[in-house]
């Protein structure tokens, strides 16, 4: 991204900081979006090659995906102070408040590189030393430039180009003698290849145009033009359009993904199905050799010896034929043994003629639904989810109605508090009490403001369904469900989560009928 098009997303924001951040939200693992009260999502996409600082409208969604943002969802609170870019170049800086609460979060800065594939995002202290960063630079990769936590930021290198919004027509006559693609790269701060071929295009020059003194002046209107609004050109469609229709493909694979390994799973257990049909098909030209064995045991009996492991007769043709034997049984015992295992063929292979149409038909059906399922909308997707999570609604969980008519859902064991959280949507408020063994309690607010009654509403049923319950003034924290995670290797229902705010109420059963007073 060039430093005129950071630029004018800054000057968006200029003149509305201060302004309340709502939280973080992380649409995939290169991507951050902090929700500014009256702005939006101020998104910022790090990863490289192609990193991305926008203003985005409307609600993003997405849990901390990485153990960066995680950090950074527990580190970078409170009001969006400031937003400066060094120089026109692309590197910004965000300076947020903290906040404080039950554990105060201290002031820290943001800093994002969008330096193309060397991009980063890195967040400090105030006076700058680092804490956390998405990419770590060694001394390996850049013997300069180190960026590791704990140590003081460095800034890229200086350097010293003209300002397109201060230049005046005297200033650009260092560009004369130089193609205009030239004079833009070397000495224009701010422009990179896009910007150029938008800023020959306004000026009515070719990018090859040797600068004179009588292209300065229409250069100089080009330029002022192209300060003020450098995107929405034909390069510059809609940045924030292309941003959203990745996160929604991404988004899509991630719902596609463990429906595809599911069906996946049932493939393979069909196929091996029918590669054991077969096999028990094939078996089926083993019985009449089997039947034989036994049929001239029966008719040799006196000539079989006592504890024999193998004995050789004349079948019905004449012919010697060698016939294994169990020494532990008698001749006729062995006859039998050799009838069951012509039973068993007979039988497994009838069932397998029964089953073996059936099973493919299944193998089929679940083939065409998982290529529907590489075609699927992401609303398709969405729809399929939800049908899936209404169909167990019903069978995990106490299930009530808080006072302003939104979903709340308690766990009422290990397994279900597990199920209920990770079902929650990523904005749904989740509550437990502080410490205490308990209930994992989902407000399915889905991003909308709770009033406090049904706040106090869910507070009330964390501590009721918890080991305080019947004592009075128990805190409770709640915090949106993107905040709550599952360590590794941790039991169902063992949890950790950050951002929490705290209530105190007594703990009773908020959805008994209460009692009148006379």
């Amino acid at each position: 991204m060039e430093g005129l098009l950071i630029n004018a997303v800054l000057r968006e924001l200029a003149g509305r900081l201060p302004a309340r951040s709502l939280g973080w939200a992380f649409p995939d693992e290169g991507t951050a979006a902090l929700l500014v009260e009256g702005l939006g999502n101020l998104v910022l996409r790090y990863r490289p090659p192609h990193p991305l600082l926008t203003l985005e409208p409307g609600s993003l969604e997405g849990e901390a995906k990485t153990a960066f943002q995680r950090s950074l969802a527990a580190r970078a609170k409170g009001r969006l102070l400031k937003a400066e870019q060094l120089k026109l170049d692309r590197v910004v800086f965000f300076e947020l408040e903290g906040e404080s609460g039950f554990v105060d979060t201290p002031p820290t800065r943001l800093i994002f590189e969008l330096t193309g594939r060397n991009a980063n995002l890195l967040l400090t202290t105030p006076e700058g030393r680092i804490l956390t960063l998405d990419r770590e630079v060694t001394q390996q990769v850049n013997r300069f430039r180190e960026l590791r936590p704990g140590l003081t930021y460095t800034p890229p290198p200086p350097y010293h180009k003209l300002d397109p919004r201060t230049a005046g027509p005297g200033d650009l006559e260092r560009l004369l003698g130089l193609s205009l693609s030239q004079a833009a790269s070397k000495h224009l701060d701010g422009l990179g290849k896009e910007l150029t071929l938008e800023l020959a295009r306004r000026a009515g020059l070719p990018p090859q145009t040797v600068l004179s003194p009588e292209h300065l002046a229409p250069l100089h209107r080009a330029l002022k033009s192209l300060v003020e609004r450098p995107s929405g050109t034909p390069e510059h469609p809609s940045l924030a359009t292309e941003l959203r229709a990745e996160w929604e493909r991404q988004e899509a694979e991630a719902l596609r993904r463990p429906l595809r390994e599911a069906l996946r799973k049932r493939i393979h257990t069909l196929e091996a199905r029918l590669a054991d049909y077969h096999r028990a098909l094939a078996r089926l030209d083993e019985v009449p050799a089997l039947r034989e064995k036994g049929n001239v045991l029966l008719a040799y009996l006196h000539r079989v010896p006592g504890g024999a492991a193998s004995v050789t007769l004349e079948d019905f043709t004449g012919k010697p034929l060698e016939i294994a034997l169990d020494p532990t049984l008698t001749p006729a015992q062995n006859a039998e043994r050799y009838y069951g295992r012509a039973r068993r063929l007979e039988a497994l292979a009838e069932r397998a003629m029964e089953l073996q149409p059936r099973t493919q038909a299944q193998l089929e059906a679940l083939r065409q639904e998982i290529a529907g399922l590489e075609k699927a909308t992401l609303p398709e997707l969405l729809k399929r989810l939800q049908r899936k999570e209404e169909s167990e609604e019903g069978r995990v969980g106490l299930r009530l109605r808080s006072p302003g008519g939104f979903a709340v859902w308690v766990g009422r064991n290990a397994k279900e508090n597990d199920f209920l959280t990770r079902s929650a949507h990523s904005m749904d408020l989740w509550f437990h009490a502080q410490g205490i063994p308990g209930s994992h309690v989902i407000l399915r607010t889905q991003g909308q403001p709770a009033p406090l009654p049904d706040l106090l509403f869910a507070a009330q049923l964390a501590a009721y369904h918890s080991k305080a319950r019947g004592e009075r003034n128990v805190a409770v924290d709640y915090t949106a469900k993107k905040n709550v995670w599952r360590p590794r290797k941790a039991a169902p229902g063992q949890v950790l989560y950050t951002g929490a705010k705290t209530l105190f109420v007594d703990a009773e059963d908020p959805s008994a009928p209460s009692e009148g007073v006379d």
